[in-house]
C-alpha cells in the first residue's frame, strides 16, 4: 500500500501546464504519475503525457447522458491505474458527490485564489474588481462542496497597481507550478492526510488557510 501512496493519476481538460510541472518534478520527487485522464480528446496535456511515456485515457463527458454515468466511467478509468492520489490539474468538470465519497481523502485540486475567498471561476478579475491587495493560489482536498474542501497550502502575491487579469494569471501560474508538486510530494511521503473534514500535515491540524508557503 505504501508504494501505492506514491502512484498519482492526473485529470486534465486542456493545456496541462500544471501537469507539466508535476511531470518535471516527478523526476526528482517521490511520486510517479501512473496515468493521465482527460475528458477532451484534443487536450494538449495528453501530448505532454505521451512525450513522457505516461499512459493516457480519454473519457469524453459528451458521450454520457448524465453526470452519474460520466463519473462511473471516469472511476473505472481511474481504477485501472490503482492510484493513491487523484490530482485535478485544470479539470473542468464538477465531480458528483458519490465520486468524491468514493475517493475521499485522495483527491487534490488547485484553485487560483486564497480560499475560502473567491471560489468558482474568473477569480483574477473578481479580485481586481473588489480592490483586493493580495491574491494567491490554494491547494485543497476535494469534498462535496465546490472549492470548499480543507485547504492544504497557499501562496500569496501582492497585487500591483499595473496588474490586470492577464498579468495576475501569469504570476499566479508561476506560483502554482511550485506549490502543486510540493503538496503532491507531501501526500506521497505519507505526511499529508484528510481526516473527517480536516487536513493534517505531519500529524498537525492545518489552519483554515493551510500551510502558508513563504513567497520567494
Amino acid at each position: 500500500m505504501h508504494n501505492n501512496h506514491r502512484s498519482v493519476v492526473v485529470l486534465i481538460s486542456g493545456n496541462g501546464s500544471n501537469l507539466q510541472a508535476l511531470l518535471d518534478f516527478s523526476n526528482a520527487g517521490n511520486y510517479r504519475i501512473s496515468g493521465v485522464i482527460s475528458n477532451k480528446s484534443d487536450a494538449y496535456g495528453l501530448q505532454r503525457a505521451e512525450q513522457c511515456n505516461i499512459p493516457t485515457t480519454v473519457v469524453e463527458h459528451r458521450r454520457y447522458a448524465n453526470r452519474d454515468l460520466f463519473d462511473k466511467a471516469l472511476s473505472e478509468a481511474i481504477d485501472v491505474y490503482e492510484p493513491g492520489l487523484i490530482v485535478l490539474a485544470g479539470f473542468m468538470r464538477i465531480l458528483g458527490a458519490d465520486f468524491v465519497k468514493r475517493y475521499n481523502g485522495k483527491i487534490l485540486n488547485i484553485h487560483p485564489s486564497l480560499l475560502p475567498n473567491y471560489p468558482g471561476t474568473n477569480t483574477h478579475q473578481r479580485v481586481l474588481d473588489a480592490g483586493e491587495k493580495l491574491h494567491g493560489v490554494s491547494v485543497h482536498f476535494v469534498t462535496e462542496e465546490l472549492d470548499g474542501g480543507p485547504v492544504v497550502a497557499q501562496e500569496s502575491i501582492a497585487i500591483e497597481s499595473i496588474d490586470d487579469s492577464e498579468t495576475l494569471a501569469l504570476r499566479i501560474h508561476y506560483k502554482e507550478r511550485i506549490l502543486y508538486p510540493a503538496v503532491v510530494s507531501w501526500f506521497a511521503d505519507g505526511r499529508l492526510r484528510l481526516e473527517a473534514n480536516d487536513a493534517f500535515l505531519d500529524e498537525q491540524l492545518l489552519p483554515e488557510t493551510g500551510q502558508r508557503i513563504p513567497s520567494s
